[in-house]
């Protein structure tokens, strides 16, 4: 959520050996580890092993804590990408995997959206404390102290938290082991997969590089630079509640096709008239830019409720039984996927656009395909739509 902080600092201060293009893709690879993980874990904890969740969530306490140390004494760029981009997102994916199975046990096909929206929310409220909270460290303590701060964060919040979350329940240890797989044969979970796909290609892009567009096209201040970020990240806190409050609302349902759908287009619009329409250095316009994509776009997690409990009706239709834990984890797959492959683009994207292009909007900037690849990927967020254009729309 705060990578583009880092991915700045890097570039400023180019203490690291290496090729500093290569940072660009350790926030979009942090978030790929994360997620492509997770079918597997959300699989393995589900039921077979559900009675080492805190266990495992423990191991991942100590890989995270082992993997931001270790980052603190980065001398070159491989360094980086390796702690911050490849372990410690996946010693996050062990605490994370094991909590989320027993957050949705704990909650109801009714309510089970506005849990995990509420888990989302929290991850914007650390998106939206931490930009100015780490740009502080690192300009006044420097890298490597910074990262250390970070581990001691990391390590005591974890803990803490873990010892909160109730321990597997006798019934899910010993309930049957074999894994229900029948959902994959519905189109349903493929048409939103795909879906997920698409829309996390493009997502993590603006909290990589806006906050870098900002400084090097804009012109805009350290402090502008750092307030786009954070301005992406407080819409979210009240769009993933909400979006989750929408899919489980009773009085006026909302389908899921509608939510992502909402959630897409909204999204793409704000890419395609806001950021790269705005002349470079408009604060204004990046602001209102932030503060839409961030509210839409970041919403877009809190419609998998809505997905579940659509593949839930379904299979129920079919007297098929159904592991939500396992679908869950899937999407976020999905998800990660999206994210590893438009990490690789945005790259190279970069490369393909001119610095000193005719015009001043952000099209006619070296980041001018990068804006066009993330509002593509933002309306292709919602292609559920045209496979269920002949269902009743709401």
């Amino acid at each position: 959520m705060c990578y583009g902080v880092f991915q700045e600092y890097y570039s400023e201060t180019r203490f690291l050996k290496g090729s500093l293009s290569a940072t660009g893709v350790i926030g979009t690879t942090s978030n790929g580890v994360l997620y492509l993980s997770m079918p597997f874990l959300f699989a393995a904890f589900s039921q077979r092993y559900a009675r080492y969740r805190h266990a495992v969530a423990l191991c991942g306490v100590g890989l995270a804590f082992i993997s931001f140390l270790l980052s603190s004494f980065s001398t070159d760029v491989w360094h980086v990408v390796a702690t911050q981009g490849v372990l410690a997102p996946l010693g996050s994916a062990l605490i994370y995997s094991p909590t989320t199975l027993s957050l949705g046990e704990s909650f109801t096909t009714s309510n089970r959206a506005v849990a995990y929206g509420v888990v989302f929310s929290c991850k914007n409220i650390v998106g939206s404390a931490c930009p100015f909270l780490l740009r502080f460290l690192l300009d006044r303590y420097g890298f490597r102290t910074t990262m250390r701060i970070w581990t001691a964060v990391i390590t005591g919040s974890s803990l803490g938290a873990i010892f909160l979350i109730p321990a597997a329940g006798h019934h899910t240890c010993t309930r049957s082991r074999h894994t229900p797989w029948h959902f994959l044969k519905h189109q349903t979970f493929y048409i939103y997969g795909i879906a997920t796909i698409m829309q996390s290609s493009g997502y993590g892009l603006p909290q990589t590089y806006l906050n870098s567009y900002a400084k090097d096209v804009g012109s805009l201040s350290q402090a502008s630079a750092t307030l786009l970020l954070t301005l992406f990240n407080i819409p979210g806190i009240l769009s993933c509640s909400f979006f989750g409050y929408l899919s489980d609302n009773k009085r006026y349902p909302l389908s899921a096709t509608t939510m992502t759908w909402t959630s897409s287009i909204c999204s793409a619009l704000s890419v395609f008239l806001l950021w790269g329409l705005a002349p470079r250095s408009s604060m204004a316009t990046l602001s209102l830019f932030s503060i839409i994509y961030g509210f839409f776009a970041s919403g877009y997690s809190s419609t998998w409720g809505g997905v579940i409990k659509q593949l839930e009706h379904e299979s129920a239709a079919r007297n098929e039984a159904i592991d939500i834990g396992v679908v869950y984890g899937l999407l976020n797959g999905a998800r990660g996927l999206g994210y590893v492959s438009g990490g690789l683009a945005g790259v190279q994207l970069l490369k393909t656009g001119s610095l000193h292009g005719p015009g001043k909007s952000g099209y006619a900037t070296e980041y001018g395909p990068l804006i066009i690849f993330t509002g593509l990927t933002s309306v292709f967020g919602g292609w559920s739509v045209i496979w269920k254009c002949k269902r009743p729309f709401f």
